[in-house]
């Protein structure tokens, strides 16, 4: 249920985020007994992964591969024989919305039956054992509680110099709502986000090329059996990589278009790339920022994450507060 504004609640148990660590979190509580309340930013449950991240993502993948096999060469090899396809974009954007609404539907009807309170706004830690949720109307809403869990996720890691305006400087968000195929779309960042949305966009039509300042595909920790063969799988497809190559930087033409500056991670001359649509995929990292973490002596590590013990245990400093 979704509380009104300016009412104090008590509770055993409170969520600072419904991503998958969050919500399991917030009804398994509920099942043990705690009197619960999960506290979400965004409109629907399920953080980044159900609503812009794991699920329209693989969606989109999924269909663009139906797509890719059915438009190419790889039908007609099977003997099917297909005449005038054609690519429906905003039917299939539709799709992919049904999918993710049909699961963060089934979040907050989960969260009704177990009996977790739901409470719409930012989640600030306020005291050791206190939230306070901001609406969007800046109206607010405290939570007094025993126990507090961190689940809010990550975020996505910006660029230095180019701002994401959701349109045609994109970053994962974006790409995964854009209302045409690009005729050229460059990925700064060929991680596993990087080459799976390239490879959904390569695949319904779009030039794309990857830069990326290491000199495999996959991202840091990756098999390198597994990168090579990955990267030789995408680029039969037609999907173009630069490796060991860095972003200098961006620049928007008059015309809409946007150059991209790279030059070798070693050093070397400079090139200028040029797209319709650019795309951020440089990692993600922990979302803490303005949480309230500091001013309950709650610290973060050089990378934004609430500092704890190792698992199991993984308290903080802070007694009531523990870091999902």
């Amino acid at each position: 249920m979704l509380l009104c504004c300016f009412f104090v609640v008590d509770a055993d148990v409170t969520v600072v985020g419904s991503g998958p660590g969050g919500y399991v979190a917030a009804i398994k509580a509920a099942q043990l007994g705690f009197k619960t309340v999960c506290v979400e930013k965004n409109a629907t449950l399920g953080g980044t992964c159900l609503n812009v991240g794991c699920i329209p993502s693989k969606a989109l993948l999924n269909n663009s591969y139906l797509y890719h096999l059915a438009h190419g060469k790889d039908f007609e090899s099977r003997g099917i024989e297909i005449s005038g396809i054609s690519l429906n974009l905003e039917k299939m954007m539709a799709q992919k919305s049904g999918a993710v609404k049909a699961l963060t539907g089934g979040i907050a009807h989960l969260f009704k039956q177990n009996k977790v309170t739901h409470v719409n706004g930012f989640g600030r830690v306020t005291g050791k054992n206190q939230v306070t949720a901001i609406a969007a109307d800046g109206s607010e809403q405290v939570i007094n509680t025993k126990n507090i869990l961190i689940a809010t996720g990550s975020e996505v890691t910006p660029f230095p110099g180019i701002p994401i305006d959701e349109e045609t400087v994109v970053s994962s968000t974006g790409a995964l709502s854009l209302k045409k195929v690009p005729e050229e779309l460059i990925v700064i960042g060929a991680g596993v986000i990087g080459v799976e949305l390239g490879s959904v966009w390569q695949r319904l039509g779009a030039k794309v090329t990857a830069v990326e300042f290491l000199g495999h595909v996959g991202g840091m920790g990756i098999d390198m059996e597994m990168s090579k063969n990955f990267q030789r799988i995408l680029q039969k497809q037609g999907f173009k990589f630069k490796l060991g190559t860095k972003v200098m930087g961006a620049t928007k033409r008059p015309d809409g278009k946007i150059d991209v500056a790279v030059e070798a991670a070693a050093g070397g001359k400079n090139e200028t790339l040029t797209c319709d649509v650019l795309l951020v995929c440089i990692g993600r990292r922990p979302y803490t920022e303005n949480l309230g973490l500091d001013s309950v002596g709650l610290e973060v590590d050089n990378r934004a994450h609430p500092c704890q013990q190792p698992l199991p245990d993984q308290s903080t400093q802070v007694p009531s507060a523990q870091a999902g």
